[in-house]
C-alpha cells in the first residue's frame, strides 16, 4: 500500500490544536571528529549522487558522515539506515520529558550513540547552528524549507529538499530519497516493505476491524469541525490497521493544500455512518470544551463514546506520520485504544 504524505498535519495543522502544534525549539553544535554519525558496517554506496528537488539540485560527492535533518521523518529514516544525525530540527510539542520525540530518543540510546543536537526550525530556522554542525548533507524531503532558506543551506552542505511541494512528499518516496542520499538505495525497499509488514501483521491480529468504518476529525476551537480525507497520512495509518475510512470525508471541499476539509460543526450529522471517530485535542481544557458541545455529542460515534483520542502529544505526533520508527511505536499503543472504542460502538 502507498499513502500520500500531504501536510495538514504536524506543521500546517498547527491550526488544529491551535497553539499546541506550533514549533518551539532549541539549538547547539558538535565536533567533526566525534559525530556518532555514519554507518560503520555498511558499504560506501555509489557516489557522486545527484538529487534534483523543487528548490535546486543536491550534488553529494561522497558518503555523508555528518547528517543534519529538517522537517519530519528524515531523522527516523536516517537512523534506520544507520546514520544517526548530528543535528535535527526539534519538535517540542511532540517530545516527552527527555526533550526528544521518544521513539528517536529510545532508538539512539539503544544504539549507544550520541543524541542529535536540536535547533530551531520553521520560519526561524537556526542557520548558524546548522553551519556549526558542519554537515556533509542536509536532509529535508518532507519539510517546509523555503527557497530563501534553501539558497543559504546549499552553501553549507548539499541540501535535499522536497521533489514537488512543501509537505507533500509520499512517505515511501521520502525513504527512497534519503536512502539514495546516504548511498543505500537498495535499503529503501527493505524499510518500505518492513513498514507495510508491520501494518499487515497488526491487522492480522484484529480481523474484526474490517467490519468497522471511521472518520478522523479535528477542531480549531468550539463551533468548528474538520475531517481528514481518506488518503491523509494519519487516516492511512488507521486504514492500514484494517479499519475502513468512511468515504464521506472525500465528498467535502478540500481546504487548499491540507488534504482535509473544514465542514463546520453543523455538518457533524454527516458522519453518521462512521462507527468510530478518531481525533485529538490540544489539552484537557480544550477537550472538555469541545466535548461539551451539543452538536459534537450528537455525532453518533461520539455520543456512544466510540472515540479514539490520543491524549499524549508524542502519541498524536507518532500516529500522524509513517516512517521506520513511528510505525512500530504507535501501533502497539493504538490497538488497545481502538479495541475499547469498538466495544463502546456496540457493533
Amino acid at each position: 500500500m502507498r499513502f500520500t504524505s500531504s501536510r495538514p498535519g504536524l506543521r500546517a495543522l498547527a491550526v488544529v490544536p491551535a497553539a499546541a502544534l506550533v514549533m518551539t525549539l532549541a539549538g547547539c553544535s558538535s565536533d567533526k571528529e566525534d559525530s556518532g554519525s555514519g554507518d560503520k558496517s555498511a558499504g560506501k554506496g555509489t557516489f557522486p549522487v545527484s538529487i534534483k528537488n523543487a528548490l535546486g539540485t543536491a550534488e553529494i560527492k561522497e558518503q555523508p558522515k555528518r547528517v543534519v535533518t529538517l522537517g519530519q521523518g528524515s531523522t527516523e529514516t536516517a537512523i534506520a539506515l544507520g546514520h544517526t544525525p548530528v543535528g535535527m530540527e526539534s519538535y517540542e510539542w511532540g517530545s516527552d520529558k527527555t526533550g526528544y520525540m521518544p521513539w528517536i530518543h529510545e532508538e539512539v540510546k539503544k544504539k549507544g550513540e550520541k543524541l542529535p543536537k536540536q535547533f530551531t526550525g520553521g520560519e526561524n530556522l537556526d542557520i548558524e547552528t546548522i553551519a556549526e554542525l558542519d554537515p556533509d548533507v542536509i536532509l529535508a524531503p518532507w519539510s517546509g524549507v523555503t527557497q530563501k532558506q534553501y539558497d543559504v543551506l546549499k552553501d553549507i552542505a548539499p541540501t535535499v529538499a522536497y521533489p514537488d511541494k512543501a509537505w507533500s512528499t509520499n512517505w515511501d518516496e521520502q525513504i527512497e530519497i534519503i536512502s539514495k542520499a546516504l548511498g543505500k538505495p537498495e535499503q529503501s525497499k527493505v524499510l518500505i516493505d518492513g513498514i507495510e509488514k508491520r501494518f499487515a501483521d497488526a491487522a492480522a491480529t484484529r480481523p474484526e476491524y474490517k467490519k468497522h468504518t471511521f472518520s478522523y476529525i479535528y477542531t480549531t476551537g468550539p463551533g468548528t469541525l474538520g475531517v481528514f480525507r481518506t488518503e491523509e497520512q494519519r487516516v492511512a495509518v488507521v486504514s492500514s490497521l484494517g479499519l475502513k475510512a468512511d468515504p464521506v470525508a472525500d465528498t467535502f471541499k478540500e481546504t487548499e493544500g491540507t488534504d482535509s476539509a473544514l465542514i463546520g460543526l453543523e455538518n457533524g450529522n454527516k458522519l453518521a455512518s462512521s462507527d468510530l471517530i478518531f481525533t485529538f485535542y490540544s489539552d484537557p481544557k480544550s477537550r472538555k470544551e469541545i466535548e461539551a458541545q451539543k452538536l459534537y455529542k450528537a455525532i453518533p460515534a461520539v455520543g456512544k463514546g466510540a472515540v479514539v483520542a490520543g491524549e499524549e502529544n508524542p502519541f498524536v505526533t507518532a500516529s500522524s506520520m509513517i516512517n521506520p520508527l513511528t510505525v512500530p511505536w504507535s501501533i502497539e499503543r493504538y490497538l488497545p485504544m481502538i479495541d475499547k472504542a469498538i466495544e463502546k460502538s456496540g457493533k
